[in-house]
C-alpha cells in the first residue's frame, strides 16, 4: 500500500479563495486553542495544509516541523505519515488535522503508531464526520449566546472521491469503531465537534506508555 500511495491535493488547491471557508477558518481556531493549551516547546504537524497553522505556531516561537507527502507544499520533511523519520518521543505535540481519512482505514492504526512513537505524550487529531446537522444560536442583549448543535445519524456507504477513504459516520467507520482504534495507542481525553464546523471531529490524545 505505501509503495503505491499518491499525491491527492496539487498545492494551488489551497489557495485561500479556493481552500478556507468559513467553517475552515473556525476550525483553525479549534486547531491552535487545542495545541496552545498544552503550552509545547515543539510541534510536528503532518499535513501542511495552506500553513496558516505552522505560521501561527512559529509566530509564538515554538519549534515547529511540517511532514507532508507532497513536496510542492513545501514541508520541512517530505514523508508518509506511516513512515516519519524522526525520533522517537521527540515532540511534545504531535498533529494531524483532517489528514488520516486520506490512507485507506486499514493504514489507520500504523498512522497512529507513528503519532505515539514521536509524540512525548499528547497528539491532536481531527477526522470529516458525515451526516447533517441541526444548528440553533439564539443571541439577545443582556442574555449569554445559548447554542445547541444536534448531529443527525446518515449512515451512507462512503465512495473514494479521490481524496477521503472514509469518514466517521459512514457505513463501517462508526464512533465507537474509531474510539477503540485510536485507544490501542491512546487515552482519548477530549473529544468533541465545534458548533461552527460540524463536519470536523477534534480528538485530543494522551499516548500510552506501555
Amino acid at each position: 500500500m505505501l509503495a503505491t500511495m499518491q499525491k491527492q491535493v496539487d498545492a494551488g488547491e489551497y489557495a485561500f479563495d479556493r481552500y478556507v471557508s468559513i467553517d475552515r477558518w473556525a476550525s483553525y481556531h479549534h486547531q491552535l486553542a487545542l495545541i496552545f493549551a498544552q503550552a509545547p516547546c515543539s510541534v510536528l504537524e503532518v499535513g501542511i495544509g495552506d500553513g496558516i497553522v505552522g505560521d501561527q505556531l512559529r509566530h509564538a516561537g515554538i519549534a515547529y516541523t511540517s511532514v507532508d507527502f507532497a513536496a510542492d507544499v513545501h514541508p520541512d520533511i517530505v514523508a508518509p505519515i506511516t513512515e516519519i523519520p524522526v525520533p522517537d518521543a521527540s515532540q511534545d505535540v504531535v498533529c494531524a488535522f483532517e489528514v488520516l481519512e486520506h490512507l485507506p482505514f486499514e493504514a489507520f492504526d500504523t498512522a497512529l503508531g507513528e503519532l505515539a512513537r514521536i509524540s512525548k505524550k499528547t497528539a491532536l487529531i481531527s477526522l470529516p464526520h458525515f451526516g447533517p446537522s441541526v444548528r440553533i444560536e439564539i443571541k439577545v442583549p443582556l442574555v449569554s449566546r445559548i447554542r445547541l448543535a444536534i448531529k443527525m445519524p446518515w449512515p451512507r456507504k462512503h465512495v473514494f472521491n479521490g481524496q477521503h477513504y472514509w469518514e466517521i459516520g459512514k457505513r463501517g467507520f462508526s464512533q465507537s469503531r474509531v474510539r477503540r482504534a485510536l485507544e490501542k495507542h491512546f487515552i482519548i481525553e477530549k473529544e468533541f465537534v465545534p458548533f461552527e464546523n460540524q463536519y470536523h471531529h477534534f480528538f485530543a490524545l494522551t499516548k500510552k506508555i506501555s
